[in-house]
């Protein structure tokens, strides 16, 4: 179904000739939402199984120009996922931590575990993407031995082996790109200029970075046509329209994890045997609970019936005596 947007190796992606409005699957916006909390359901019952079966992780990548709305897409799309095996990891400028070590070291670090759903907002792409425009490789320290004019090309490499690694050891990696027009993102810019409640949005960097516009888009085709695989594609999502954009998300999202088929994990006749001894012991539990709490309501009713007793008895007599001081009062007789 969205084999449009799909790049994994077998066809060459042409960026100015993918469209960022189009909304072929779904022209409908108020249909797009109805099937987005239809895959939320799905989503969310995959998850549960994948998490169960913990045979297989998952990262699902985003990778945009500045103000494509990754964020509100992770949000709308995966806000039906349970806190427990799943997470976001946010890669923004390297610490200086960071770029002591490797440039991979930190996305290591975050790689999930079988039965985790890992999202990752920005990612080792950025390597290749800005690492490449500003050619920040250039001011890092080095060893003598490494050819400069060769870097990008070697990060490429070194990508496709990572992530053939990650899939030959049970870890997929789904990778998503969020395509804006440049006139769009002028939109969205002015909107967070002009509205007080984005303001915190944009910032002077967010401009001085649209300057290399035509850079980035060819850092973006290069690094997709270089690193599309069976094992790790690309997804090239139009995402001018955020509805349609966040739709297909949730769509490709759900589709990856049908894929991957999660299953609870069966359970052995051994295990069944051992759940019968289980159930039998909790059972005889739960039945001495119950015979100890109709004692217990036994004895209670009794105490209520033996203290009403004492107390209606303690009642007459009081009665009684009120009684007898009536008739043992005293007449004064009078003068006459």
């Amino acid at each position: 179904m969205y084999n449009q947007y799909l790049y994994n190796g077998s066809r060459k992606f042409k960026i100015n000739k993918a469209s960022t409005k189009e909304t072929s699957l779904c022209e409908d916006k108020k249909e797009a939402k109805k099937r987005m909390e239809e895959n939320a359901y799905k989503i969310d019952e995959l998850q549960q199984k994948l998490y169960a079966d913990a045979r297989e992780g998952v990262i699902f990548l985003f990778q945009a120009m500045d103000a494509a709305g990754k964020d509100g897409t992770i949000r709308a799309a995966l806000q039906c996922l349970s806190p427990h095996g799943s997470y976001e990891a946010s890669f923004k400028a390297p610490s200086a931590t960071e770029q002591a070590h490797d440039y991979l070291w930190r996305i290591v670090q975050k790689v999930p575990a079988k039965g985790e759903i890992a999202i990752f907002n920005r990612s080792h792409y950025e390597d290749v993407l800005i690492g490449k425009v500003k050619e920040l490789y250039r001011n890092q320290a080095h060893a003598d031995r490494i050819d400069l004019d060769k870097v990008i090309e070697n990060r490429y490499e070194d990508i496709n082996n990572f992530e053939k690694y990650l899939y030959r050891n049970n870890v997929r990696i789904v990778k998503i790109f969020l395509h804006l027009s440049k006139e769009e993102q002028a939109e969205r810019f002015l909107a967070r200029i002009e509205e007080p409640e984005k303001n915190w949005k944009f910032s002077g960097s967010d401009y001085e970075e649209r300057k290399y516009w035509d850079e980035y888009q060819k850092a973006f085709e290069d690094c997709i046509n270089a690193t599309s695989t069976e094992y790790a594609p690309w997804y090239v999502v139009p995402a001018d329209h955020k509805w349609y954009m966040r739709y297909v998300v949730s769509e490709i999202i759900r589709e990856t994890l049908e894929d991957m088929d999660p299953h609870y994990p069966e359970v052995t006749d051994e295990r069944l045997a051992e759940f019968a001894e289980y159930k039998e012991q909790l059972e005889k539990e739960i039945g001495q609970k119950d015979d100890k709490k109709k004692k217990d309501d036994k004895k209670k009713k009794k105490d209520k019936k033996k203290d009403d007793g004492k107390k209606a008895k303690k009642k007459k007599g009081r009665s009684a005596s009120a009684h007898d001081a009536d008739d043992d009062e005293i007449i004064i007789p009078s003068d006459e």
